[in-house]
């Protein structure tokens, strides 16, 4: 007897709606892991927290922060004529830079440092204003309140003015001959604004910005007299100066306010004259000193015996005349017979002058007593005498 099979029962299929489910619920562990990042960074905004919010003089706080960028270092500072919400009013001149401190953060980015209490430049309300010193720009105010120190309204804003950048920036003048010998360079920025605002904006403050290499710009205000009217514009000029000696390329910021308007580059050229002063101060100075010391050495040494006296030549005495006797003129004159006191004194210088020939000729080394030249001997005779 055979079993015929009777008919089979559908399978049951998932469901679409479920499959999708599972998968959602699978994915959702991965799904928070990528999404942890982006809300992390919503809020890793820099943070600054204080141990206490009022202090007075020479006492100490604690800053701690968090949320910034890992292994940065930070400039912590209090500063007056300042909240968050505005900033520090009047650049860093309303900080007591002179106290103030360096930190760097964590690779999570937190840190946390001593701070000592002192009176800012400006009257509060006051913060403690820690901002980036290197890298990309950032910072954060902390309310905070110096007890004892005056305390004045924040200056009023100019309205609705707005400022912005109409044309490119330029660096106008030339250095000097002393530039080349370590003098401060300096230019002047020149750049056009426009006022974008619905009032006018009198006598602005822009803040001027030199950066050296990863360093973050070291700030500067300069104020321009003047006033810029709403929809117009204005050709204003900065000066901007380095540090002696500077050299290299560097970066010229333009701020107002909070923004930054515009950079310009700008290539200073090496000091030559500064490299060549010490090349010539290490070449002069030695050779100097070597001349002294052979000086010394010459004036000092021991010497030989008579090495110091040094020969005369001998002055050759002129022999004296002979004295002539008689009333004769001339060479054949002949002695009278009463001439014998005469011939006596003649006789006696004969001696004489054979004395002092003697005595030449023992100056003279190089003369024999032979060929020694004596007045004794006869004169030569030329042609025609008798």
């Amino acid at each position: 007897m055979k079993r015929h099979p009777g008919p089979r029962a559908p399978r049951r299929t998932a469901s679409p709606v479920l499959l999708f489910l599972a998968a959602f619920l699978a994915l959702l562990p991965a799904l928070s892991v990528l999404t942890a990042p982006g809300a992390r960074a919503a809020d890793g905004d820099p943070a600054v927290s204080l141990s206490k919010k009022e202090a007075g003089k020479g006492g100490e706080i604690t800053v701690s922060g968090s949320g910034w960028r890992a292994e940065a270092l930070l400039m912590l500072l209090i500063c007056g004529q300042s909240t968050p919400e505005r900033g520090v009013v009047g650049g860093t001149n309303s900080c007591a830079n002179a106290d103030g401190r360096a930190v760097t953060t964590d690779k999570k980015g937190a840190f946390s440092k001593k701070l000592p209490v002192t009176e800012p430049p400006k009257p509060c309300p006051c913060v403690v204003h820690v901002a980036t010193v290197t890298g990309e720009q950032a910072l954060a105010d902390a309310v905070f309140t110096v007890a004892g120190h005056p305390t004045a309204d924040l200056p009023e804003q100019t309205g609705d003015g707005k400022l912005a950048v109409l044309a490119t920036t330029r660096l106008e003048g030339d250095s000097s001959l002393l530039t080349w010998f370590g003098a401060p360079p300096a230019r002047r920025l020149v750049f056009t604004v426009g006022n974008l605002g619905s009032a006018p904006v009198k006598d602005p403050v822009f803040e001027i910005g030199t950066a050296h290499g990863v360093y973050a710009p070291q700030w500067e205000e300069r104020r321009w007299r003047g006033t810029v009217a709403p929809g117009a514009k204005a050709q204003i000029k900065l000066p901007v100066e380095l540090s002696a000696g500077a050299h290299g390329d560097y970066q010229v910021s333009l701020r107002y306010g909070k923004k930054v308007l515009a950079e310009q580059p700008w290539g200073v050229g090496r000091p030559w004259g500064v490299t060549l002063f010490w090349v010539l101060l290490c070449l002069v100075v030695p050779a100097a000193v070597f001349r002294i010391g052979m000086a010394v050495v010459d004036k000092v040494r021991p010497r030989p015996a008579g090495s110091h006296r040094t020969r005369t030549p001998p002055t050759r005495r002129r022999p004296k005349r002979r004295g002539r006797t008689g009333t004769g003129v001339g060479r054949g004159a002949t002695t009278a017979p009463g001439a014998t006191t005469a011939r006596g004194a003649t006789t006696e210088a004969t001696p004489n002058a054979a004395t002092t020939t003697d005595a030449t000729t023992a100056v003279l080394p190089w003369f024999t007593p032979d060929s020694a030249p004596s007045e004794n001997r006869p004169r030569p005779t030329t042609k025609g005498q008798a």
